[in-house]
């Protein structure tokens, strides 16, 4: 099912004109691409939440409708705060829908590892997201990549991956994606130090008396001490 999403084109421009849109709920957007001059638009916010929350996200293809015509685009680029996380900008570019395009697609990993449930390690996943290059119908909404043979130590590089037909790799096929690491000798003093922690904090909840008492009798042997200093003081002065 196609997504058709309307947009209004802007003629004013500028940081106070920007404002405003998002004043209204609007986020500006440029339209790249083709033959044709870039255009500037405005989207509804709640409109390109739709899109991001998606399962394709930033690679939905949908329908930027304006001027009464619908056009097949996708989002670029997105510009946010980086304290608010607000959207303060979207660069839009023009699809054909039968020329090839570059995207970033997520990686998932599946399966549970060997190093992981007999051997005490943990998957550190390296590499995120991979670059491919496809027709925009053939736009993956993830790669899979599954570590369950992996022994601790061992990893999985892109060049290992198994990629739909129709998919190719852009990103280098040496980079390093999932590898199944054992802890630390740092990682394991700190836990020691933790269940320390514990063990002593567990013994004053359970003997919170003796603890108080003995307090007490620090506090009385610093107030003699402090009685026999003082008294040849006095003894001199008179």
């Amino acid at each position: 099912m196609s997504l058709t999403i309307i947009c209004e084109k802007r003629d004013v421009f500028g940081k106070n004109a920007s404002r405003r849109l998002r004043r209204e709920g609007k986020v500006p957007a440029v339209l790249y691409g083709g033959l044709e001059p870039s255009t500037h638009l405005a989207i509804q916010k709640k409109d390109v939440f739709g899109i991001l929350r998606s399962e394709s996200g930033e690679n939905t293809i949908f329908k930027a409708s304006f001027d009464s015509e619908s056009k097949d685009t996708m989002i670029k680029e997105l510009q946010t705060d980086p304290v608010t996380d607000e959207i303060l900008h979207i660069d839009l570019i023009l699809i054909s829908m039968d020329k090839a395009v570059r995207v970033s697609v997520p990686v998932i990993v599946v399966g549970e590892a060997v190093g992981v449930k007999a051997e005490g390690g943990f998957v550190d996943l390296i590499t995120r997201e991979v670059e491919v290059e496809c027709l925009p119908g053939d736009i993956p909404e993830y790669i899979e990549v599954d570590i369950s043979d992996l022994h601790l130590h061992q990893s999985i590089k892109i060049e290992e991956m198994t990629f739909p037909t129709g998919v190719e790799i852009v990103s280098d096929p040496q980079t390093l994606v999932v590898l199944i690491e054992a802890p630390t000798k740092e990682e394991e003093i700190v836990k020691e130090e933790e269940e320390e922690e514990e063990v002593e904090i567990m013994a004053e909840g359970e003997q919170p008396e003796v603890i108080k008492k003995e307090k007490e009798e620090e506090e009385e042997k610093e107030k003699q001490k402090e009685k026999t200093q003082e008294a040849p003081q006095e003894e001199k002065k008179e």
